[in-house]
C-alpha cells in the first residue's frame, strides 16, 4: 500500500524484494531539519521516526546505527558495546560511499555495501516505525518486527 506519489528508490525495491509490507509517506524535506521536520510534517511522534546513521570504528569499519529520532547516539556507549576503542559518525561523503545514499536520505534497506546494523533495542518494542526509504523526504512505515527479521540487527543500548 502506497501513499502519495514517489519515485522508486533502491530501498523501496529492497523492501518489495524482501516482501516487507510498507506504506510510503512523502514530506517536504528541509536541510538540517532532521526527524523533527519529518514527524511534524507527517503528524507522528518523533520517537517513531527512526534515523539511520553511518558510523566508523577506530579501525575504520563502517556500520549503521538505527536510533529513535528524538534520541542521540552515545559514541561512548556504542564503542563499549562493540568492544572497540572509539566510534565516530562518518562524513557525508564517506556515508554516501558506503551506502549509496545522501545524508538525510540514508536507509538501512538497499545499501550499496552490506553493512553491520546496530539498532537501539527499544525500537523493536514500537507498534510501527517510519524509516528512510532511500531519498530525502521519503519515509517507509513498516513493522519493527519486519525490520528485525530482515535486517538482523544487533540490538544495543546506545542512546545517550
Amino acid at each position: 500500500m502506497i501513499e502519495a506519489d514517489y519515485s522508486m528508490t533502491q530501498a523501496i525495491r529492497d523492501l518489495k524484494d524482501r516482501g516487507i509490507p510498507f506504506v510510503i509517506h512523502s514530506y517536504k524535506y528541509e536541510d538540517r531539519g532532521g526527524t523533527g521536520v519529518a514527524a511534524r510534517e507527517l503528524g507522528v511522534d518523533e520517537h517513531l521516526v527512526i534515523k539511520t546513521l553511518v558510523f566508523e570504528t577506530d579501525a575504520r569499519e563502517p556500520l549503521l546505527v538505527l536510533m529513535h529520532g528524538d534520541q542521540e547516539v552515545s559514541a561512548k556507549n556504542l564503542a563499549r558495546t562493540l568492544g572497540v576503542k572509539a566510534v565516530q559518525p562518518c562524513s557525508p561523503e564517506t556515508a554516501h560511499k558506503h551506502t549509496g545514499y545522501m545524508v538525510g536520505g540514508i536507509s538501512p534497506f538497499g545499501t550499496r555495501k552490506r553493512l553491520k546494523i546496530h539498532m537501539q533495542r527499544t525500537i523493536a518494542d514500537l507498534p510501527k516505525i517510519y524509516i528512510n526509504a532511500g531519498k530525502r523526504g521519503l519515509l517507509a512505515e513498516i513493522s519493527p518486527a519486519d525490520a528485525v527479521r530482515v535486517l538482523e540487527p544487533v540490538l544495543v543500548d546506545a542512546a545517550g
